[in-house]
């Protein structure tokens, strides 16, 4: 089974396109101003272009509103819409239909309760992204390096396509790879030097550990 991997919260051209290079089959732009990762929709459009159209380009938003989806994704030539906020199923089916795209849902992820209860997104989602929950409190919805226990995903079977994020590395993502039978990973502060900053180094070494996967 091959395992495709999304680096997201690419903000420069070299280190997306270190991630191109590669082999990422997706590449994320974040939308939502308290991140690090935060890039408008002119700096996405510009990023954007340098994509070859076998790359996904997917849009990391927070309970946005119609227009700013609407508006980023025509800007950003995106091809997938990722929801990180509290968007209901209806929520999602509707930004769906909006746009036209595909549509991804984070999921925060702590128990297995939390995973038992993203079935709920089937027929609206296309895509569940089941991430580390993040702590009461905190800023970010995603990209805090966080992880959660890969084990509750073991022998998971889906009413749709789904992914592992949170907390992953060059390091780990063998591993995360091999208990869950995931067939998507997605990593932001895990081929970082600092919060918003991507190392070109990193993003090689991720992308080479899931190819050996």
């Amino acid at each position: 089974m091959t395992t495709h991997a999304k680096i997201c919260g690419l903000s420069e051209p070299a280190t997306l396109d270190a991630a191109v290079r590669g082999g990422a089959s997706y590449v994320g732009f974040v939308f939502f101003s308290k991140s690090p990762r935060n890039v408008t929709g002119e700096q996405a459009a510009m990023l954007a272009s340098r994509v070859a159209d076998h790359v996904g380009r997917v849009g990391v938003f927070v309970d946005p509103d119609d227009a700013q989806v609407k508006e980023t994704a025509a800007a950003a030539r995106l091809t997938a819409i990722q929801l990180h906020g509290d968007e209901s199923p209806a929520r999602v089916a509707a930004i769906k239909a909006l746009t036209g795209l595909d549509v991804w849902k984070a999921v925060p992820v702590r128990t297995a309760a939390d995973i038992a209860d993203a079935r709920a997104y089937a027929g609206a989602a296309d895509l569940l992204l089941f991430d580390a929950k993040p702590p009461k409190g905190a800023d970010l919805p995603g990209g805090l390096g966080l992880r959660f226990d890969w084990r509750l995903l073991s022998g998971y079977r889906a009413p749709l396509r789904w992914g592992v994020s949170g907390g992953l590395d060059a390091a780990n993502v063998r591993e995360a790879i091999g208990v869950t039978a995931t067939g998507l990973v997605d990593v932001s502060s895990g081929v970082e030097d600092r919060p918003g900053v991507k190392s070109m180094a990193k993003i090689e070494a991720f992308l080479k550990a899931v190819s050996k996967a």
